[in-house]
């Protein structure tokens, strides 16, 4: 049998793989996936839609560099198999995230890299490879090296590597004004690194912290998890597979109400908290995909509060079917079993969360307000418990006046805007009407209900009505000192 060796053609193939699908936020990620590797502990991100060189988009990092061999591999494509054995720090998977990445982005790729007094440069230009017909890397000579936009950056530093991206056709696609719409790229870039990177932006044991910065302004960490609130951490729940360790750890986020308008809009981004319940998968730690449950349970209302923090090492990526871009994973079988018990019981923690606080009740050991009724078509209506003690203690200081105070009870149930309270949940408003009452106002209202009564024996008969009635049932020692104040009054 004959060989015949059929190389790709250059120009065909590095064009091609500039479609695989990057964004501009998964691109700009994959090039910090790198300094990462690299133990560099700051990352200096430059967008510049002005230069004598044309816009541009830098990234600096403080890493320990390359020398020529690393850096040629780097610059390589497929310089690493996908099934080789990697470092537990390392980001990379498949050796193209430098090159596709970048290049998805711009025509123009350049990395400078410095170790000790050696800088040293290479560039991939498309329209260079595009002319020659081959795999055609440019060197730069120290002079062209000079020439690279920010790379007096670099020289200031011990070590470390630069990315330039020039002659950006993918980003200016469709702009009529490039410049105009750089801040909103600049803000998304910077939302998605945030969230991507929040536990190497704060720090955790075992990996190397580092700052990151975008045009001089530092980017901070944005937990998905709220983890200085109020969140209810559940117990870690250890998977193992291929004698490597799976560690998933779920959270139900406090209740909307709970929450400030600038923490709700971080958790839940631009489509909402509903949108970004599920599971949060990370690779050595770096965010790799969200808000999804892997077609294991549909994303619902009551749901959007919880979220499962699930942790793999690098060496399961072929059981994660992990792409390219880094963007997407999908759990194997034996993964999915036991996720599919630890799902059922947050999804029921997060219900749970909304129902109490929503006063959606089955129990029967409190008097609540609204009754949740169903007619005989099973469609779910409200009603205003007609037995609740504030009701009868108002008709029986006016017998007369019970046909008119049921008739304003009607009104006000059937004029509830139920449409207009569905939207506001599904765009997590904060409603007012639903935080928690403290005791001082709860003392207040009992105490206007106490004056309706003629003498101690019928205040104390009240305070027994009301003790078993949301909210009150909630603060007993108000109660205590009601009755001790009776009592020795």
């Amino acid at each position: 049998m004959r060989t015949k060796n059929l190389p790709p053609y250059a120009p065909t193939l590095i064009e091609s793989t500039r479609a695989i699908g990057y964004s501009l936020e998964a691109a700009v990620a994959d090039i910090i996936d790198n300094s990462v590797a690299a133990s560099a502990t700051a990352v200096n991100i430059f967008f510049f839609p002005y230069d004598k060189a044309g816009a541009y988009i830098s990234i600096l990092d403080n890493g320990k560099g390359m020398c020529e061999a690393e850096l040629d591999r780097a610059m390589q494509y497929g310089s690493r198999s996908p099934i080789e054995t990697r470092d537990s720090k390392d980001l990379g998977r498949f050796g193209l995230g430098l090159k596709t990445a970048s290049l998805s982005q711009c025509r123009t790729l350049t990395v400078v890299t410095k170790q000790g007094d050696t800088i040293l440069g290479r560039r991939w230009d498309i329209d260079h490879v595009s002319d020659v017909g081959d795999w055609s890397l440019l060197i730069l000579e120290p002079s062209e090296i000079n020439e690279v936009p920010g790379v007096e950056y670099l020289e200031d530093q011990k070590s470390g590597t630069l990315v330039v991206w020039q002659n950006l056709d993918r980003m200016k696609v469709g702009e009529a004004k490039f410049e105009h719409t750089l801040g909103s790229k600049i803000d998304s870039v910077r939302s998605h690194l945030s969230l991507v990177y929040h536990r190497y932006l704060s720090g955790e044991p075992g990996i190397t912290k580092f700052k990151l910065s975008i045009n001089y302004e530092p980017v901070l960490p944005a937990d998905p998890f709220l983890k200085d609130k109020s969140t209810k951490v559940m117990d870690d729940e250890k998977l193992i597979i291929r004698e490597q360790e799976i560690v998933v750890r779920p959270y139900i986020l406090p209740h909307i109400s709970r929450m400030t308008p600038e923490e709700i809009k971080e958790l839940g981004g631009k489509e909402g908290l509903r949108k970004q319940q599920g599971f949060f998968v990370y690779r050595n730690k770096r965010l790799l995909t969200w808000g999804t449950w892997f077609r294991m349970m549909p994303q619902g209302d009551l749901s959007k509060l919880a979220r499962i923090q699930v942790d793999i090492p690098n060496s399961l990526d072929d059981l994660w079917t992990l792409d390219i871009k880094k963007s997407s994973a999908l759990p194997p079988a034996e993964v999915r079993k036991n996720l599919g018990v630890i799902i059922e019981r947050v999804a029921e923690k997060s219900k749970r969360t909304w129902k109490v606080r929503g006063k959606r009740e089955v129990s029967d050991k409190n008097i609540h307000i609204w009754n949740r009724m169903r007619n005989r078509q099973g469609a779910v209506y409200y009603e205003i418990n007609r037995d609740h003690p504030l009701v009868k203690l108002i008709i029986d200081k006016s017998p007369a006046q019970q046909k008119l105070v049921f008739s304003l009870l009607e009104q006000i149930e059937r004029g509830l805007p139920l449409n207009q309270l569905y939207v506001d949940l599904n765009e997590d408003e904060k409603l007012i009407n639903d935080q928690d009452q403290d005791a001082a106002q709860i003392k207040d209202s009992l105490a206007v209900m106490l004056d309706s009564c003629s003498n101690n024996a019928q205040r104390l008969a009240l305070l027994d009505r009301m003790h078993n009635v949301e909210p009150f049932s909630s603060f007993p020692e108000v109660f205590e000192s009601l009755r001790r104040e009776i009592n020795h009054g």
